[in-house]
């Protein structure tokens, strides 16, 4: 999970150094390129991965990384436009969105816990913008919709891992939006590139995969109510950089705000972890559950 931490905030900071000389589409399109490179990369060195990337659900991934990509166009546009803890923070509504949307479309329980995190979550919102009192800033709105894709992707992503593994979901995302990208950039873009832009490329590129990698990896030897609180450190982290590379202000609103989103989805977590604990009659604190065999989709 610090490989995801750091992952992120390493992305953020790429997108920063970018946005002066590339366009967003130019940004995301150099993300995928490198993506490709590095995927390309791993499966000539372990040839059986090919055998994953299959055209069963082609459709499906189609779906899933249209609407990945517009998501991640928006919040790397967000990220030229606001504090960095401001886009983290509404980015943490995604959890929210995800409840009602499983409820719609995977037919899970919606329960006063899982209620609850979604209402905290908009509370949330309301202190972080604070609608009346602080001049509202259009970009905000770019940050809530782009977390309402990621959660409708995460919806998506869950009904290919029945079918999928991980390493083509991953390819076909690269492979999907690489050309995405490069339709809304300039085709001779490539040229913009110098000596000081290397290292940022290098970053959102390796730290695209990287980010994704790491996550799954926590998430193969812990549990879910281990592993997804930590990334919530991301706010303060990135904060932290925000305040140290840009002279971004701490925003006291920003941090309450957060603490509101983070306290409903807390919420949420530690009441499936006891009702996951009361039907398998294992305590929840028993170390044996927080090491589990990595399963096929990772």
């Amino acid at each position: 999970m610090i490989g995801t931490l750091l992952s992120f905030s390493a992305m953020a900071l790429s997108v920063r150094a970018l946005a002066g000389a590339f366009k967003i589409f130019e940004i995301l399109t150099i993300r995928t390129a490198i993506g490709m490179i590095i995927l390309i990369a791993i499966a000539l060195v372990k040839p059986s991965l090919w055998r994953e990337i299959t055209l069963t659900r082609f459709r499906m991934h189609i779906l899933r990384n249209g609407i990945h990509f517009n998501s991640q166009y928006l919040w790397a546009w967000s990220l030229t436009l606001l504090p960095l803890a401001t886009v983290f923070a509404l980015e943490f509504t995604m959890p929210a969105w995800t409840v009602p949307l499983a409820f719609l479309f995977l037919g899970e329980k919606m329960t006063r816990a899982r209620i609850g995190a979604v209402i905290c979550g908009f509370i949330g919102v309301l202190v972080i913008l604070r609608p009346g009192v602080s001049v509202f800033n259009p970009a905000t709105l770019m940050v809530l919709v782009a977390a309402f894709g990621y959660a409708t992707t995460n919806i998506v992503t869950k009904k290919l891992t029945t079918t999928e593994t991980a390493f083509a979901i991953v390819f076909w995302m690269n492979l999907i939006q690489l050309p995405l990208g490069y339709i809304g950039s300039d085709p001779l873009f490539f040229q913009k590139i110098t000596a000081g832009s290397i290292v940022p490329m290098l970053g959102i590129g390796i730290a695209g995969l990287s980010a994704h990698y790491c996550l799954t990896r926590a998430l193969q030897v812990a549990d879910a109510t281990v592993v997804i609180p930590l990334d919530f450190m991301r706010l303060p982290l990135i904060a932290i950089v925000g305040w140290t590379f840009y002279g971004e202000q701490l925003d006291v609103f920003v941090f309450a705000g957060a603490a509101i989103i983070i306290a409903g989805v807390l919420w949420g977590l530690n009441t499936e972890a006891r009702k996951a604990g009361s039907r398998t009659g294992t305590p929840q604190s028993d170390s044996s559950n927080l090491v589990k065999p990595p399963s096929r989709h990772g």
